[in-house]
């Protein structure tokens, strides 16, 4: 078939290059989100598919939206006989849906119907799931509704981050989105529509969400750590400040500390829970690098009985 993909982030890379290895489709052109400032001097920087598709010598397209005339009019051009999607970060309209033959097709990392929507390897991690995966699907108006084609299974480890597990996740979809290219140009695969039950849903994770509860259980402590690693980034209130949590482990032996309380060692830091305590393994204070939770508590001199929590001086 001829394809159009359409992706835009680092996670989308892989599926491209499944469908450029291929061999069986031919990738007419890509569609990407436009350029946007990137560092310390705000330079414009293409998307990672962007890059990739230019090293390919594939055609980019990075219209500001997806319903801009010009775009559409090229989309007409090209004719794709379908275009595969992999995190491409813009709602797709009518006009756009109709034009290739076999529609977008969307690989989306959840077993559908779980956790439709913008984060649900995060959601996933952080409600204990214990298996998650990737689907293929047929893009209609509604959120990640479409009939699916196929699904591949990951197991979710314990000591997971949403990024381990997305980049996982990545390279086990870009085989099935590939295989589903094949299954709809040969005619042996169909798209069964998701159940009515089960369906849960991933909005996307603000800062907000990401603030550590000590108060909780130290395995929804946890959970969050890793579900907000490496975005938007598992934080706490320390001295007014915010200090994010880069890494940290439950120590189930500690019970003696107070939500919040942190207790120092030579080598170690701990902070208490609603059940028992973590252990910081790396944290990043404001404005400073990432660095190891005991080299952050000697220089910060954490006197006895001090807490996380609050950002309240």
């Amino acid at each position: 078939m001829k394809l159009v993909f359409a992706g835009t982030p680092e996670v989308a890379v892989p599926a491209l290059d499944a469908l450029i290895a291929s061999g069986r489709h031919e990738v007419a052109a890509v569609v990407t989100r436009p350029d946007a400032p990137a560092g310390r001097g705000r330079r414009l920087l293409a998307s990672p598919v962007a890059e990739r598709a230019e090293e390919a010598g594939i055609e980019v397209l990075k219209p500001v939206k997806p319903r801009d005339p010009e775009f559409l009019e090229r989309l007409r051009e090209i004719a794709p006989d379908c275009c595969p999607v992999v995190a491409y970060g813009a709602l797709l309209p009518r006009v756009a849906l109709d034009i290739p033959a076999h529609g977008w097709v969307n690989l989306h990392f959840s077993l559908l119907p779980a956790w439709r929507g913008a984060a649900p390897v995060q959601h996933s991690i952080m409600s204990g799931d214990e298996i998650t995966g990737a689907s293929t699907f047929l893009i209609e108006e509604g959120l990640d509704s479409g009939p699916v084609y196929g699904t591949v299974t990951e197991e979710i480890r314990p000591t997971d981050t949403s990024g381990d597990l997305l980049t996982r996740l990545a390279f086990a979809g870009s085989g099935l989105l590939a295989a589903t290219m094949d299954g709809i140009e040969d005619g042996t695969l169909k798209a069964v529509p998701q159940p009515g039950d089960g369906i849960t849903l991933a909005p996307k994770i603000n800062v907000e969400d990401a603030q550590v509860e000590w108060a909780a259980p130290a395995l929804r402590v946890d959970r969050v750590v890793r579900g907000c690693t490496p975005a938007p980034g598992a934080w706490t209130g320390f001295r007014g400040e915010r200090l994010k949590i880069v890494q940290a482990v439950p120590v189930p032996e500690r019970t003696d500390l107070a939500p919040g309380e942190l207790s120092v060692g030579k080598n170690n830091v701990y902070v208490g829970t609603g059940s028992y305590a973590v252990e910081l393994l790396w944290v990043q204070a404001q404005g400073k690098k990432p660095m190891r939770a005991a080299d952050w508590a000697r220089g910060a001199r954490i006197g006895a009985g001090e807490k996380v929590g609050t950002l309240a001086v």
